[in-house]
């Protein structure tokens, strides 16, 4: 199965490009290497990491990205995981 792991977090005022950078800092060092990776980044600095991963189950052991120092995020990372149906 094809698994995607979405990690997305918002940066606290002033500090988007600093979250960016951290974010695609911790993506590039992931334990093992994703079958593909994105980093995205939007309005009011959120920032989204989609990971995808071949694996076993839906709640198989991946890699994730870990959440930032406090001060550089407004609140706790949200963090999915899809199912590819496609």
């Amino acid at each position: 199965m094809r698994l995607t792991l979405m990690w997305e977090a918002r940066a606290a005022q002033g500090r988007g490009a600093e979250l960016l950078e951290w974010a695609r800092a911790r993506a590039r060092v992931l334990a093992r290497e994703p079958v593909r990776r994105e980093v995205f980044r939007a309005p009011q600095d959120r920032v989204l990491v989609l990971t995808w991963w071949d694996a076993e189950t839906f709640d198989a052991e991946l890699p994730e990205l870990p959440e930032p120092d406090a001060e550089l995020i407004t609140r706790p990372v949200h963090r999915w995981r899809f199912e590819s149906v496609e």
